[in-house]
């Protein structure tokens, strides 16, 4: 199935924007997950798992580490989802 790329961010914006209850207008690309939206590390998780339930791809542990800004969790979505 090919979601268009507007529609993948559309989900995920709303999805990190309910998981940090954060406002969708702080989801630019370079917002930093921690610095700017004041996720922890149990919000990062719950922010992964949230991922993979409602977009049906599995995060791997190591990934998940590396995701610091919005853009790397668009980034690994896009690409878990074209693969």
């Amino acid at each position: 199935m090919t979601v268009p790329m507007e529609d993948i961010t559309q989900e995920l914006t709303k999805l990190v924007a309910k998981t940090l209850k954060v406002s969708p207008d702080q989801l630019r690309p370079e917002a930093d997950l921690v610095t700017d939206l004041g996720a922890d590390s149990l919000a990062v998780v719950e922010l992964m798992m949230a991922l993979e339930e409602r977009l049906g791809v599995r995060i791997e542990d190591e990934e998940a580490e590396g995701l610091r800004t919005f853009g790397d969790a668009l980034t690994l979505v896009r690409a878990k989802l074209a693969a």
